[in-house]
């Protein structure tokens, strides 16, 4: 039993001896990675945002989908969103995912990196109202995170080193303070990257070791891809999103199960989420059990 409570998450009790020496026998997330692909069908999710943005201001995008079916899924499947830390899994209070806009599209152009909480039961405009905002304000000025980074890397570099390790013993020790952690980037449940969106297709991300993500998304730039139907194959147009799990946290069966979520929403939002013109939303446990 840890000796001090965490500010992010609670300790979990009951698992399999098994997993619980996962964390003692795979010490580091990129030891412990496990690599999956998944390619979706997004004709019927263009249609809807292309419908949704006729109704809607701001305009929503094909990542915007992507991170709210992740979101509620999250939601929907909690045993996906925990972490490791000092040895022991946790389960996390709340869904946030993290990702990096970019300030100006030139190879000059800085990066920001984003947090983003996510509402139980928020709507997608909402959800993606918020993200947006989000994403106009790391590009328009300079966040707090920014100026502590700043203001830390003005310190000679032993220094830097030092100042890591003293952070990276407390948070082991779960004595890094909640605020640090709230705004922390790589404090989340998932770090989302829309590689796509830079020209930049097929990659698998690591994971970091500082900080608590257990999950990596690289969502690559829509193309044509080829699906085996009944009647032969079908070229239509596809998404790939290259996922990096911590395998620490959960089973293989647990995360294809969360991963079925994510592909029913993308596929058939109106489905899933309802008509576009309205206000969409998750549905919950009436699509949890048309899912199951």
């Amino acid at each position: 039993m840890p000796l001090f409570s965490r500010p992010d998450g609670d300790l979990v009790h009951g698992e399999a001896p098994v997993r619980r020496i996962m964390p003692y026998l795979m010490r580091g997330r990129n030891e412990s990675c496990v690599y999956q692909e998944s390619i979706y069908r997004i004709a019927a999710a263009r249609m809807w945002l292309k419908a949704y943005n006729r109704a809607h201001h701001p305009r929503a995008t094909l990542f915007h989908l992507v991170a709210y079916a992740v979101a509620v899924t999250l939601e929907a499947r909690p045993r996906l969103n925990r972490f490791v830390s000092g040895g022991r899994i946790y389960q996390r209070r709340g869904v946030s995912f993290s990702f990096v806009a970019k300030k100006e599209f030139t190879e000059d152009g800085e990066d920001a990196t984003v947090k983003l909480a996510a509402a139980e039961g928020e709507s997608f405009q909402d959800f993606s109202r918020r993200l947006s905002t989000q994403v106009d304000e790391a590009r328009e000025r300079e966040r707090a995170v920014d100026q502590e980074v700043a203001l830390v890397m003005r310190l000679p570099g032993p220094l830097v080193r030092l100042l890591m390790a003293l952070a990276r013993g407390l948070d082991h020790w779960n004595l890094y303070p909640g605020f640090m952690i709230r705004d922390d980037p790589m404090y989340a449940s998932i770090f989302l990257a829309n590689l796509g969106s830079v020209g930049v297709s097929d990659v698998y991300h690591h994971l970091y070791e500082y900080g608590t993500v257990s999950i990596f998304g690289a969502v690559s730039a829509p193309r044509r891809a080829a699906f085996a139907t009944r009647d032969g194959v079908a070229v239509e147009e596809a998404l790939s999103v290259r996922w990096t799990f911590d395998e620490r946290i959960d089973d293989a069966f647990s995360c294809a199960r969360s991963l079925v979520l994510v592909q029913k929403i993308l596929e058939d939002p109106g489905r899933w989420l309802g008509p576009p013109e309205g206000t969409p939303t998750w549905r919950g446990a009436e699509a949890e059990v048309r899912a199951s």
